[in-house]
């Protein structure tokens, strides 16, 4: 039985979908099935039941599933151990960067790591934040690069790297410059932002609705910073964007900033605290508190 297949045992076993799994593990779906038969047939024990929606454990699979975790980070610490043995720092670090995350901190690590310890292969995956934190907790990745707008998960090990503010944009010339935005009125129209209340734009606008006591009558939940731009900018409706972007519109004439929405919002580096001791992710973490 080979270590590849026990990672595809585990992520189907959380994904609970062949589908997912294949996903989470860049494999195709006919690889990662044959995965399963493999181990199978090799225990000769049915590990899952197929259903209609999905990969469900058998009694079985789910006792093997935490000797298989175990199994996992055995081989994880016997590689680490080698690594600290020979002195020489190699390997594989697999980095998740977040829309619009530390783009400057992670353009850092990557030159300071391939100075440093050109050993070292590095693999880039963007995503959203959230996607990010999910890809450290499943596994897919090591550690990224995401936006916290409020305190760092426990479970995660974080160095803050950057940090930016959120401000509300409108169309240009559609509301009236004001000291004291009349927040009654702005609920009228319709808002543009992420809905998800994790990420960082959605827990602002939030926090901003708690503040005022309103609600906006109609929302657009958009996720793509670009995309909210370009609707503000062509009048749809008001939104939020980070501070880079903010500026540019409004130097650009497309947009009026009126105000600040909530606190800095922190760029942070994380990784599992469970791989606090990780060589490789010692190395990240340091390179970037130097810099």
């Amino acid at each position: 039985m080979e270590i590849h297949q026990l990672k595809t045992f585990i992520a189907v076993a959380c994904e609970g979908s062949i589908t997912r799994a294949s996903e989470r593990l860049y494999l195709s779906q006919p690889a990662v099935s044959a995965h399963i038969k493999a181990i199978e047939d090799t225990l000769g024990l049915t590990l899952f039941a197929r259903t209609p929606r999905g990969m469900t454990l058998t009694p079985d699979g789910e006792r093997l599933l935490a000797r298989a975790e175990q199994t996992l980070q055995a081989h994880r610490e016997l590689i680490e151990e080698a690594t600290r043995i020979r002195g020489q720092l190699s390997g594989r670090l697999r980095i998740g960067g977040g829309s619009n995350s530390g783009t400057d901190a992670v353009g850092r690590l990557l030159m300071r790591l391939s100075e440093r310890y050109p050993e070292v292969e590095v693999d880039l995956e963007h995503g959203h934040s959230l996607d990010v934190l999910d890809g450290i907790r499943s596994g897919r990745l090591d550690a990224g690069f995401y936006n916290e707008p409020a305190d760092p998960p426990e479970d995660m090990k974080t160095i803050q790297v950057g940090g930016f503010a959120i401000y509300l944009a409108a169309p240009a010339g559609l509301l009236p410059v004001s000291d004291e935005p009349d927040w009654q009125a702005m609920a009228e129209l319709p808002w543009i932002y992420p809905t998800v209340g994790a990420s960082c734009c959605g827990h602002a606008a939030e926090s901003l609705f708690r503040r005022y006591q309103f609600r906006p009558r109609r929302t657009i939940g958009i996720d793509r910073e670009k995309v909210t731009r370009s609707l503000i900018a062509g009048g749809v409706g008001i939104g939020l964007l980070h501070a880079d972007t903010a500026r540019q519109a409004r130097q650009d004439g497309e947009v009026d900033v009126i105000c600040q929405v909530g606190d800095e919002v922190r760029v942070m580096f994380a990784f599992l605290q469970s791989r606090a001791q990780d060589p490789l992710l010692i190395a990240a973490a340091n390179l970037l508190e130097a810099a």
